[in-house]
């Protein structure tokens, strides 16, 4: 399945096709930093993403998607945290392909981790799944062979989807009431927009809208997508604290992505759980 969609943002681009360095570096240039801030000590641990991420490819993984955080000192655009999403030629689906999620930052900010994610193909979005038991977490220092730990943590990611699939099977056959789906979405916007700040500029019906007839299924992993696509996207019209007309912002630094992804993600699986001992 052929693409010609690509995203670009100052600091993100994804694209259909495996990205180049050049591609990777007009947007997250942090990935090819020639070594570590200055801030960092000597017992820090460097080893260039860019190496991991050619070590990566040496496997059969690419890049479709590169980003890096927005950050006020300009010292640190060079090596602040960035994010890599990549698929193996083995786990592209018709619909769906599972990608690895790597992050990585080279001053301090963050460890070598890596995440399990799906993109869908048909709204051109990314999820990040799986809870916390699954991530690979390297950090900087006490090894010397970062690089072989990174792609073996890949491969480990790459075995979990097996058990992920098959949650997102038994997501599928779950057919959500209208009151159930509700609920799921009320919870979903206490996690994007905190209560004790006031009201949430949308409701739970506009986080459920589907935006493409393929979403208008009633069954849980449909209902997750919808919901998460909704809040990381933004663009529904609502009301701000003030009562003005307002339009909901996308999600886009990497860890508010990174972490409401999950929250929407432990929504759906506690969900499945109750309705599958219920």
């Amino acid at each position: 399945m052929q693409f010609s969609n690509s995203v670009r943002g100052p600091n993100m681009l994804r694209a259909d096709h495996p990205l180049s360095n050049e591609q990777i570096a007009s947007v997250a240039p942090s990935i090819f930093a020639a070594e570590a801030h200055e801030s960092r000590s000597e017992r820090y641990l460097y080893i260039p993403t860019v190496e991991v991420l050619d070590a990566l490819r040496e496997e059969g993984f690419e890049p479709f998607m590169a980003s890096q955080t927005r950050v006020r000192n300009a010292g640190k655009i060079e090596h602040t945290k960035h994010m890599l999403r990549l698929r193996h030629s083995s786990s592209i689906m018709d619909k769906e392909a599972d990608e690895i999620i790597l992050l990585n930052s080279h001053d301090g900010s963050s460890s070598y981790q890596m995440m399990a994610g799906v993109f869908r193909f048909v709204c051109q979005n990314g999820l990040v799944i799986g809870d916390r038991s699954f991530d690979q977490k390297i950090r900087h220092s006490g090894n010397d062979d970062i690089k072989s730990d990174v792609i073996e943590g890949a491969y480990e990611v790459l075995d979990q989807f097996k058990a992920m699939s098959e949650q997102k099977e038994c997501m599928k056959q779950i057919k959500l009431c209208v009151d159930e789906q509700e609920a799921f979405a009320t919870a979903a916007l206490s996690y994007r927009y905190d209560p004790q700040e006031g009201p949430a500029p949308v409701t739970a019906r506009q986080l459920l809208s589907p935006r493409r007839v393929e979403d208008y299924e009633n069954d849980l992993w449909t209902t997750f997508n919808r919901i998460q696509e909704n809040s990381i996207k933004g663009g529904l019209r609502g009301r701000n604290k003030s009562g003005r007309r307002a339009t909901t912002r996308p999600v886009s630094g990497i860890d508010q992505d990174v972490k409401l992804n999950r929250a929407l993600w432990t929504l759906a699986q506690e969900l499945r759980g109750h309705l599958t001992t219920a």
